[in-house]
């Protein structure tokens, strides 16, 4: 990648870090109007765009790269998370899952993974998700919020019996 994008996207994630979501935008577009290839532009973009709950523009833009790269981790995880936030959980676990075949010690995907299960009920196998991904990243907040719903839930559900 030419160092003028690189300095550009970085300056593009600042913004976008600090929530300067329309700038960044711009910054990215510029990019891609150069490169409209440029997958570090892309997957940034439709990151910013799915903050911003432009989730429709973001999910096109994720499912362009796939197009072009199905093995693309990061589209594959942002996907799956838009498909999660419309409760469409199976086929978000499908993107979690062909994410794990690529890299099957994948802490993000597993956590996410465990999420989408617990919504639709399979709380014990959300629970194994959650801790194969504290095996990977012992610190990961999200497997371990995951990790502690689950087992509520599992004890509640063994109280209630």
């Amino acid at each position: 990648m030419e160092n003028k994008f690189q300095k550009m996207l970085e300056q593009a994630s600042d913004l976008a870090e600090d929530q300067e979501y329309e700038e960044a935008i711009l910054l990215y577009d510029k990019i891609l109007d150069s490169d409209p290839k440029l997958i570090p532009a892309l997957l940034d973009k439709a990151a910013t765009l799915q903050r911003m709950g432009k989730n429709s523009q973001s999910f096109q833009i994720y499912n362009s790269i796939l197009k072009e790269d199905s093995n693309n981790l990061d589209a594959l995880i942002g996907k799956g998370t838009l498909l999660h936030a419309k409760s469409k959980f199976s086929e978000a676990i499908e993107c979690y899952d062909s994410a794990l075949k690529i890299k099957p010690r994948f802490a993000m995907a597993l956590a996410c993974k465990g999420m989408s299960l617990g919504e639709i009920g399979q709380l014990k196998s959300a629970l194994s998700c959650f801790k194969k991904a504290l095996t990977i990243d012992k610190d990961y907040d999200l497997a371990n919020m995951g990790k502690q719903k689950a087992l509520e839930l599992l004890k509640s559900q063994k109280s209630k019996k």
